[in-house]
């Protein structure tokens, strides 16, 4: 077995007069691809740091083999002092290291960025791909990369995973895209509460994983409760019945206790919810044969949608395909060319902008959330001090004075989230939120989204994110055409292979016999398509009107008798009776509805409207 190319023993790193972590120790080796996996603010991105050589450690010890190159991927990359992409890139290579220069230009055309342009005018995404150019340019041993998905699109993240395949030395990446993760990892590293955990697995596995040591972890913690209650007893039996204390097994009780004191639980969750507000209507959005072009460019070409209330919509496509343009143009910020757009009535939107220049960096988090004031946020209504709803999104309490502007990206992103979440709404518009956040955020601001009754409009290159919580997605290739596909985005690839499947060969001399036998031409006739509604459907649909009629005359009668003001006063048990039955009513009126809309448009794609 080869020797690895890196030993990492017993590094420890103070921070603010704590242990970050400590006694981590682990090795890469040549074919490693690993993650490295934890909770933002748990030292993965200074770990990464140390291992690439850039900070140094409190204590342990580095051990890197001689002639070992290794590259390290920043997650805020750098460009001051460079007049060209190119400069920028190059810069990567020692003296020694020249012959790797012709690899630069190979390397920018493969991202897509021209090597003169001026590295400080790079977008994100283009800034990300150029570094990514620059960590593989000299043809390292040892790639470090410090969350490289972030702002790129999907083409460019398969590209990447090709890369990190084909790679011939080791890898180690911090991401939050767990199909990213899943395409190139066979092993984890978890930092986990300041200690390291390692596993031999690809991240699908992880899960499970992590959870196997944590059920271990409370095994322990309950045998250790169980032994310092026996103790405590003991020890104050003992004291009664002999008077005289057993030293040995008191000092043990006390180390036990101890022991138990240094034991951390698992983390608390961020504590994400979202309030719909005033019910939307039921149509949000409607666009019908909508274009728009700048310059010479075709953005987007007789595109329709209907956005019902409810829906979870994702949105699709490469850098510059026209996502955030359709996006402005579907929630009434930009005018279309053509075709029309119907915005619906009662809507109440929040915008979570991948950009967050809603948060200002001098401000501290307390005065961001208290923007009027006081030391109380409104958190859907409901008063709330703003220390407390800041510990819901696991900020300290120190941190409410600090100022925005120190934080890190994840941290900003939570605080977005604070911000957003405090106020109901029944439109989410969100632009990459995925961005930085760890996987533990990621899932529950998942299940926050799946609970959401309001309308959800969501850009992303999050894979595994958009299977999760949309419903439909729209999909820009970037030449002009947007098309609706049900699902999300592994859904979209299928239903795409599908429909670009090579149609079945016909068997040529059965045409010729058809041809002769039939006097009409060789060209196969197209299956039928149903024209109508099933008998199920058709009698649904028949019988809705009189059914939603019967529930608003009863809705009526029923609003009627509760503005009755002594009703309650002669009959609570029929007042209350009435009020649950006047909720129920509504819910089955809005669902009839709801249903009724659903038919209505199936017949008006069978021509039969």
């Amino acid at each position: 077995m080869a020797p690895p190319l890196i030993n990492i023993n017993d590094i420890r790193l103070t921070f603010g007069g704590n242990d970050l972590f400590s006694d981590v120790s682990f090795a890469i080796g040549e074919r490693d691809r690993l993650c490295l996996v934890g909770r933002n603010g748990g030292g993965k991105s200074t770990l990464l740091k140390i291992i690439a050589g850039e900070i140094e450690a409190d204590g342990g010890e580095r051990f890197v083999q001689p002639g070992c190159k290794v590259a390290y991927l920043n997650q805020e990359p750098k460009f001051d002092g460079y007049d060209t992409v190119e400069d920028f890139v190059l810069s990567a290579l020692d003296e020694h290291e020249q012959e790797y220069a012709y690899r630069s230009d190979m390397l920018l055309a493969s991202v897509n960025i021209d090597p003169k342009a001026d590295p400080k005018s790079l977008s994100g995404g283009e800034g990300r791909r150029a570094a990514i150019a620059r960590a593989l340019i000299a043809d390292p041993k040892v790639l470090l990369l410090d969350e490289p998905t972030n702002h790129l699109d999907l083409p460019t993240i398969e590209w990447l995973e090709g890369e990190i395949k084909n790679f011939r030395g080791a890898v180690v990446v911090i991401s939050h895209d767990r199909a990213f993760l899943n395409a190139v990892s066979n092993g984890v590293l978890w930092l986990d509460r300041g200690v390291m955990h390692q596993g031999a697995i690809n991240f699908a596995k992880f899960e499970e994983w992590s959870e196997e040591i944590y059920r271990k972890e409370a095994e322990e913690r309950a045998k250790l409760d169980k032994l310092i209650a026996q103790e405590t007893v003991w020890s104050v039996q003992g004291i009664s019945a002999r008077r005289k204390r057993n030293q040995g097994r008191l000092r043990r009780l006390y180390d036990m206790r101890e022991q138990r004191s240094k034991q951390v639980d698992r983390i608390g969750n961020v504590s994400l919810a979202a309030e719909a507000g005033e019910t939307s209507g039921k149509v949000v959005i409607e666009a019908t044969d909508i274009a728009k072009s700048f310059g010479d460019r075709q953005i987007i070409a007789d595109f329709s949608t209907r956005i019902l209330r409810g829906d979870k919509v994702g949105i699709i496509g490469p850098n510059g395909a026209g996502k955030t343009t359709l996006l402005k143009m579907l929630t009434g910020q930009l005018e279309p060319d053509s075709g029309t757009i119907k915005i619906g009535t009662n809507l109440n939107p929040s915008y979570f902008d991948q950009k967050r220049i809603a948060l200002d960096d001098d401000k501290t988090l307390w005065d961001t959330l208290c923007d009027v004031g006081g030391d109380q946020v409104m958190v859907r209504g409901n008063p709330r001090h703003v220390v407390s709803y800041l510990r819901d999104f696991l900020f300290d309490e120190k941190q409410a004075r600090s100022p925005v502007g120190a934080l890190s990206g994840g941290e900003r992103n939570r605080l977005l989230l604070a911000k957003l979440l405090a106020k109901p709404t029944n439109l989410l518009i969100m632009d990459e939120p995925t961005n930085d956040l760890d996987m533990d955020t990621l899932d529950l601001l998942q299940e926050m989204l799946d609970d959401y009754e309001g309308t959800l409009l969501l850009v992303s290159h999050d894979r595994d994110f958009l299977d999760r919580v949309v419903t439909s997605s729209i999909v820009m290739e970037g030449d002009g055409t947007a098309v609706e596909y049900a699902g999300g985005y592994s859904d979209y690839i299928t239903q795409r292979k599908l429909s670009r499947a090579e149609p079945v060969k016909e068997d040529k001399s059965a045409a010729k016999q058809t041809k002769k036998s039939t006097g009409t031409s060789s060209t196969p006739a197209k299956p039928k398509s149903s024209s109508k509604l099933s008998y199920k459907d058709q009698r649904e649909y028949d019988n809705l009107p009189g059914a939603m009629a019967k529930l608003e005359a009863e809705i009526k009668t029923l609003e009627d008798a509760l503005s009755d003001s002594a009703l309650f006063t002669k009959d609570p048990t029929g007042f209350q009776k009435k009020v649950d039955r006047l909720d129920a009513a509504r819910s089955e009126l809005e669902a009839s509805e709801e249903r009724w809309l659903e038919l209505e448009m199936l017949r008006e794609e069978l021509g039969l409207g």
